[in-house]
């Protein structure tokens, strides 16, 4: 059982995770869940479990990779939970308590780059999804989970890529910023405020946020420099219409945890003229189904060689 020394209601990763994230739309919610879905499936398929392994899923959240890994291989699969949400950890032990499987379940609550009540070389497999993104020493998170693999051992990990996302916030800056004051489009800087409230408007911010200061490749890199062989890196980019109709939940959720809703944004950042200006440019577009969203993401499968070459130990 986690400790409850910490508040167990509610932190910002559960907050979206549980609720921001689908702006507590039940509809939209499923719909979140079927993308989530196939990313989690190739993460599992990646991580090649099979009966009587240990696996520790970091960042676990609600489960989404460690109950499906449980469902496909049974009651001989031990599973560890971490993540550094306390609120999460006790949503995913009730969790796995009504589906039966908390004998298999441990709970840890830790982050990413420092797994200390996990032993060397104890598990079989290390998962992630959407968690590297978030940690600032992302070179220290692949040497812990290197630790606590069993030589032979293996990670699957998918991370969102946001480093474009940066980029084009910069770009819409830049590009507002070079025309005359009174030949500007009205909406844009309206585009811009929004955006730069989700990522890094400027390079030098764009370095300083652990969201958008690596790319696939120096994920690629990372993974290499922990000591990992046979690495097979997939990124994937997806253009896609956007998966809500629904004005209300466009400005209730947000992409990220970071992210404040554009709700939020509207009330906070925009005055009432702004707020209408920019509704009754986003909102049929919204409505009428006419947006689209890109998602980039790297999947990540390497093993734990048997024994460390000497290059490795001299790097």
């Amino acid at each position: 059982m986690i400790s409850d020394k910490v508040d167990s209601q509610t932190d910002e990763w559960s907050d979206w995770l549980l609720h921001r994230r689908h702006a507590d739309d039940l509809e939209y919610a499923q719909r979140v869940r079927e993308a989530v879905n196939r990313i989690r499936d190739r993460v599992v398929e990646g991580a090649r479990l099979c009966s009587g392994m240990i696996l520790a899923d970091i960042g676990a959240g609600d489960g989404l990779i460690a109950f499906d890994a449980i469902d496909r291989i049974g009651p001989s699969l031990r599973v560890i939970f971490t993540d550094i949400s306390v609120p999460l950890l006790h949503h995913a032990e009730s969790l796995a308590v009504e589906r039966g499987v908390r004998e298999q379940c441990t709970f840890l609550q830790c982050s990413a780059d420092h797994l200390a009540e996990i032993p060397d070389a104890s598990v079989d497999v290390v998962t992630t999804r959407a968690v590297l993104a978030y940690v600032s020493d992302k070179t220290a998170a692949l040497r812990e989970f290197y630790r606590v693999l069993k030589p032979g051992g293996r990670i699957s990990i998918a991370e969102p890529i946001f480093r474009d996302n940066a980029y084009e916030t910069i770009e819409l800056k830049r590009f507002i910023e070079a025309q005359p004051p009174e030949s500007r489009n009205r909406f844009l800087p309206l585009l811009h405020k929004w955006k730069a409230s989700l990522f890094p408007d400027t390079p030098d911010l764009m370095a300083k946020n652990p969201l958008t200061n690596f790319s696939e490749r120096d994920l690629f890199r990372y993974v290499a420099a922990a000591g990992f062989t046979e690495i097979r890196l997939e990124f994937h980019i997806e253009i896609l219409p956007c998966i809500t109709t629904s004005w209300d939940v466009f400005v209730g959720s947000s992409p990220h945890p970071w992210a404040p809703s554009l709700e939020t944004i509207l009330t906070s950042q925009f005055t009432v003229d702004e707020r209408q200006d920019f509704e009754q440019a986003m909102r049929p577009v919204v409505e009428q189904n006419q947006s689209t969203s890109t998602e980039r993401n790297a999947y990540v499968t390497a093993i734990k060689p048997h024994s460390r070459s000497k290059l490795d130990v001299i790097n």
